[in-house]
């Protein structure tokens, strides 16, 4: 017997399925050159992992396109964890350390000389625990 709503469920289910593999394909989950754009849509970063070499510069435009404002902070542990009980309300003078307002963009260019993974956060009160993180991935020059 033909069921509509079930139907209806299981065509969408395998439209989101064929839709996230086309992104993942296509490269939305990650980015990698001496440039990048992450986005912050939903209070999610994406992409979620960015390349860059060790020891060149990487120029990352971060654009928000949420109604709200958000932190882009990449480095180590020690860097996060000062952040996570810090009380600047507002970063604009360190690369690695980006205020965003509402529907804005920032540009920094960053350079590490150490390859391996550093966590990008976003510290506003209840974002880190809410997903809104990614890696900034560094590899050998």
């Amino acid at each position: 017997m033909f069921r509509p709503r079930t139907f209806l469920l299981l065509a969408g289910v395998a439209a989101l399925a064929a839709g996230t593999l086309v992104l993942l394909g296509s490269g939305f989950g990650s980015a990698s050159s001496s440039h990048a754009t992450i986005a912050i849509q939903y209070s999610r970063f994406v992409p979620w992992v960015v390349e860059a070499r060790a020891d060149e510069p990487i120029t990352i435009t971060i654009r928000n396109d949420d109604p709200i404002e958000h932190e882009w902070m990449v480095g180590g542990p020690e860097m996060h964890e000062r952040h996570r009980t810090g009380t600047e309300p507002y970063h604009d003078q360190i690369p690695t350390e980006v205020t965003v307002p509402a529907y804005s963009e920032r540009v920094t260019t960053v350079t590490f000389e150490e390859p391996g993974d550093y966590a990008y956060i976003c510290h506003l009160p209840g974002h880190e625990a809410y997903g809104m993180v990614g890696t900034l991935r560094v590899v050998e020059g």
